[in-house]
C-alpha cells in the first residue's frame, strides 16, 4: 500500500496534468496481486500471464512486474525504445513487460504483462491464447500440473459489464479446445465508467453478473480492507487450482480523480466527488488500524511513507542520467 500510494503521489507531483490513469482509490489491488502471484509462485506454477487496461497499469508495472523507476520516469520525459514498440511510439500506459516475481518465501514466478495497445477488454482472448500456447509447449514429462500457467485478467467494472468480448471469452472457458485451467479475474471496481455511474450504465445489480453464465464464484470485497483483499486473493487461487475453472474477485473501491488526471470529475459527479474528497486513502485507513492495534506506531507508519518518497526522489534524480537500453526491458525483480 505504501509503494502503491507513494508512486501515484510522486507522479502527480512531478508530472502535473500528465495522463497516467492512476490507481488511487483502488490501491489494494497491488497487495491483492502480490498475494495472488505469491501463492502461484509458492505452488510451483511455471508462469503467469497478465492482461489489463490502462488504469493502474503503471503501478502494476513498477510494483508487481518489476519495471524500474528510472524507466518510468524516462517515459514521462518523452523517452522510448524503438525496438520495444517497433517504432510505434505507443503511450506508456499501454506497454507490456516481462519480469520475475518473487514471493515472500523466495520462490520465483516468471510473469508477463501483455501489451494492450487497443482498448480495455480486447486483450482478454490474447492473454488466454498466450497462456494456452505456453502450456501446450511445456513437456508433460516435466511433472507439472495439467495447467501450469496462470492467466490473470484485470478489468474495469464498466468494461466488464459492457464489452461483449468479456462474455465471449467466458463462453470459451470450458470448451475443450480452449481450456486454460481457469482464469482469475480481478475487477478494479471504481464504481464509475468514464463519467457514468452504474445506475445509468448497466441493467444488472453487479458489474460481475455476466460471470454467472458459467457459474463462476464471485467474491465481492471492500477495497479499503487490504487484509480482506489478500485473503480473497489466496482463496481465488486455491479455487482455480482445485477446480480449474474461472473465478472472479470484485474489489470495490472508487476513483479519486477524473477519467484521467486532466479532468475535473466534480463537473459530472458532484455528489460522489464531494464524499471522495473527504475520504481518507486506503493506506491511511489501514495505518490507523495498525496503530490502534499497537502493531506499529504513528512515527513508524509515517517513516514507511517517507522512506518510499525518498527512494522515489533519489531515483528521479538519477533518472536524469538514465540511458535506456533494449535489455532493460527484461527486468528481474
Amino acid at each position: 500500500l505504501n509503494a502503491a500510494e507513494a508512486l501515484e503521489t510522486f507522479l502527480g507531483t512531478k508530472y502535473v496534468g500528465q495522463k497516467r490513469f492512476g490507481i488511487e482509490g483502488c490501491e489494494s489491488a497491488i497487495p491483492l496481486l502480490d498475494a495472488l502471484l505469491g501463492a502461484a509462485a509458492d505452488a510451483g506454477m511455471a508462469e503467469a500471464i497478465m492482461g489489463m487496461a490502462h488504469r493502474g497499469r503503471l503501478n502494476v508495472l513498477v510494483n508487481i512486474v518489476g519495471k524500474t523507476h528510472a524507466q518510468l520516469f524516462d517515459e514521462f520525459e518523452g523517452g522510448t525504445i524503438s525496438e520495444m514498440t517497433q517504432g510505434s511510439g505507443d503511450v506508456k500506459y499501454h506497454l507490456g513487460q516481462t519480469g520475475m516475481f518473487v514471493s515472500r518465501n523466495g520462490n520465483e514466478l516468471p510473469i508477463e504483462l501483455a501489451a494492450n495497445p487497443s482498448h480495455l477488454e480486447a486483450v482478454n482472448p490474447v492473454v488466454l491464447g498466450m497462456a494456452r500456447a505456453r502450456m501446450d509447449a511445456i513437456d508433460p514429462e516435466e511433472g507439472l500440473e495439467p495447467y501450469p500457467v496462470l492467466p490473470l485478467l484485470l478489468h474495469g467494472d464498466a468494461a466488464f459489464a459492457g464489452q461483449g468480448v468479456v462474455a465471449e471469452t467466458l463462453n470459451l472457458s470450458q470448451i475443450r479446445g480452449y481450456r486454460v485451467g481457469g482464469t482469475v479475474h480481478v475487477i478494479i471496481n471504481n464504481q464509475v465508467g468514464f463519467t457514468s455511474t452504474p445506475d445509468v450504465a448497466r441493467s444488472s445489480e453487479y458489474s460481475t453478473d455476466v460471470a454467472k453464465m458459467i457459474q463462476a464464484p464471485i467474491f465481492h470485497v471492500n477495497g479499503d480492507d487490504p487484509e480482506a483483499c489478500v485473503r480473497v486473493a489466496r482463496l481465488a487461487f486455491e479455487y482455480r487450482q482445485r477446480f480449474n475453472k474461472d473465478v472472479v474477485i470484485d474489489m470495490i473501491g472508487y476513483r479519486r480523480h477524473g477519467h484521467n488526471e486532466g479532468d475535473e470529475p466534480k463537473f459530472t459527479q458532484p455528489l460522489m466527488y464531494r464524499r471522495i474528497a473527504k475520504h481518507p486513502t486506503t493506506r491511511e485507513i489501514y495505518a490507523e488500524k495498525l496503530v490502534t492495534e499497537g502493531v506499529v506506531s504513528e512515527e513508524e507508519a509515517q517513516a514507511m511513507v517517507s522512506g518510499f518518497m525518498m527512494r522515489l526522489e533519489d531515483d528521479f534524480e538519477s533518472a536524469a542520467t538514465y540511458k535506456p537500453d533494449k535489455a532493460d526491458w527484461l527486468i528481474f525483480r
